[in-house]
């Protein structure tokens, strides 16, 4: 049983990757695998996935550490970087090949890696 200092430590290293694609429900599959992915690395993460048209209330809903896009919306990559350099979260596009392969792992690390 982990006492409430655990718990606000595990909750304050949480960190929240935000997916976004053409509607949100491709890279659900992504998430899960992602999340298992987490899970087996012990890392803490609140990984979700949304459609572009929804995305910047998910911004506003949640205190994103970084956000990854889907290929098919790269297109997208300078307008989020606009949107969100005052707020220093990272943006990039997913690799096509880990994303098609659904690898988990791979975009997990990969967000792992422009969180810091």
């Amino acid at each position: 049983m982990r006492n409430s200092k655990e718990i606000l430590i595990m909750a304050e290293n949480e960190k929240t990757i935000m997916l976004v694609c053409a509607a949100g429900m491709s890279t659900s599959m992504l998430v899960q695998r992602m999340d298992a992915a987490a899970k087996k690395d012990g890392i803490t993460a609140n990984i979700f996935a949304t459609g572009a048209s929804d995305a910047d209330n998910k911004l506003a809903e949640n205190d994103v550490n970084v956000l990854l896009l889907g290929p098919q919306v790269r297109f997208m990559k300078d307008q989020f970087e606009k949107k969100l350099a005052d707020k220093k979260i990272p943006v990039d596009v997913i690799d096509m090949r880990a994303y098609g392969m659904m690898d988990g792992e791979t975009v997990l690390q990969q967000a792992m890696k422009l969180i810091g």
